[in-house]
């Protein structure tokens, strides 16, 4: 006995309809979930990240690069702190006396414990009195915390 695909009985233009739709089934569903999730506050993502700028006491950049390349990254991870990434200005005023760098949190709250961890920590504590020895790295610290908009590529 011969199966008849149940398909074969439905009018031609039908049926290329059907299976014309069938193809962008897997976008559709991606776009309705993408949809659905930015509506469902429940379902959006909570990362946080946390733009710092730190203004360096004068003639201080150098000592201050270095406690963040030898010790505070490492910290930052140890407590929960993803470094996304560190610049300095090129042009005047600011080269020269600027650090700016972004870290990511898995949400606002972890950030505020994060912090609080970090702070805590006896090797920062250490860390900092060392490097501090001779007066303070930094005059100012701006902090900003940030999310990604909708169109925004995603970080990793």
């Amino acid at each position: 006995m011969n199966a008849v695909s149940p398909f074969a009985k439905m009018p031609a233009v039908t049926r290329r309809l059907l299976l014309e739709s069938l193809s962008s089934l897997p976008f559709l569903s991606a776009t309705l979930l993408a949809a659905l999730q930015r509506d469902d506050p429940k379902q959006a993502s909570t990362t946080v990240y946390e733009l710092r700028i730190y203004h360096a006491a004068p003639g201080k950049l150098g000592e201050l690069l270095a406690r963040f390349r030898d010790h505070t990254a490492r910290l930052f991870e140890k407590h929960g702190m993803k470094n996304i990434a560190y610049w300095t200005p090129v042009d005047e005023p600011d080269r020269g006396n600027m650090l700016v760098y972004i870290l990511q949190h898995p949400s606002r709250e972890a950030a505020t414990a994060n912090w609080k961890s970090f702070q805590d920590d006896p090797e920062w504590k250490r860390v900092k009195e060392e490097s501090e020895a001779n007066g303070k790295l930094q005059e100012k610290i701006d902090s900003t915390y940030l999310a990604l908009t909708d169109f925004s590529p995603q970080l990793q």
